[in-house]
């Protein structure tokens, strides 16, 4: 008579939907990250994946790299700033912008200006090495816009400045002197040499019409606006030519005085009238030019 054997192995049973199966309900895995995404419309910043997932930089710096290429043009990204607004120190801070600067992802250049003040530039390339003409074929948000290294940007014109009707060296130096003086009033009027080389015709043609230099830096620096100025050269050049004060009325030159005229003396010789300052004789009399007398015609 068969025994059963036990040890038999049991036969192979297929997997149920839902219970043996390593997906779970729907289909979906039980480990690793699910993603629920809404779509921005709005306040959004797009990221490439190089960046959010490259191999080599640190989490840091793919964080850091994604905070700078969301803020507006001209916020402060210096070391001292970003230590500030973070909780992480100065010291880590430094080295994941150094991260960013080995791998491309940050341009830093110092560079001097027009007063001689040593400023730090910095540039956020969103695709480090590829050139600004294959970056326009994307869709993007024009305030997010970079331009590669390896060619210049291509700057706007800046808007036409009233021209003074006798540009004399000394007037124009006082332009400058003006212009420069604005940083002073507010650190985001810091002009280059060439947008002060464009500006000054346009603060001649103000201090041609009698407008003294104090009252030119009231009119270019109040109520500006609050956010950041991306190209305050612009702003100035507007406010210049819109602004432009009439010329000051005409004044006649005052006429010069009247010759003064001696008065009428008799000559003693002929009785001629003659104008001198002393009784006498006239001046033919007193060079032997006799007249006949009237008394004798």
């Amino acid at each position: 008579m068969d025994t059963e054997n036990p040890s038999a192995p049991l036969r192979v049973q297929s997997r149920i939907a839902r219970k043996n199966h390593p997906d779970g309900p729907g289909g979906r895995p039980f480990a690793g990250v699910t993603h629920d995404h809404v779509r921005h419309t709005e306040n959004f910043t797009v990221i490439g994946n190089d960046l959010a997932q490259h191999q080599e930089l640190s989490l840091l710096a793919i964080g850091l790299a994604c905070y700078i290429q969301s803020v507006r043009p001209g916020t402060a990204v210096d070391i001292k700033t970003l230590a500030a607004r973070f909780p992480e120190g100065p010291t880590r801070i430094a080295a994941a912008l150094n991260e960013l600067e080995a791998h491309g992802y940050l341009i830093r250049s110092r560079e001097r200006t027009a007063t001689g003040r040593i400023v730090t530039r910095t540039v956020s390339c969103n695709r480090p090495g590829h050139r600004t003409t294959d970056r326009e074929k994307a869709p993007r948000r024009p305030s997010r816009r970079r331009t590669a290294p390896d060619e210049p940007a291509t700057r706007k014109r800046l808007p036409a400045v009233p021209q003074p009707s006798c540009p004399a060296p000394a007037l124009l130096h006082a332009a400058v002197d003006v212009l420069t003086g604005l940083r002073r009033r507010d650190p985001r009027l810091l002009l280059s040499a060439t947008d002060a080389e464009h500006l000054a015709p346009g603060v001649a043609a103000w201090l041609e019409r009698e407008v003294g230099p104090t009252a030119v830096r009231h009119a270019l620096t109040t109520n500006l606006p609050d956010e950041p100025l991306i190209r305050p050269a612009a702003l100035l050049a507007h406010r210049l030519a819109a602004q432009l004060p009439p010329p000051p009325p005409f004044r006649p030159a005052p006429s010069p005085a009247p010759e003064s005229r001696h008065p009428l003396q008799t000559c003693d010789g002929c009785d001629r009238a003659f104008r001198s300052a002393h009784p006498g004789r006239c001046r033919d009399c007193r060079t032997g030019h006799r007249h006949p007398h009237p008394e004798d015609a």
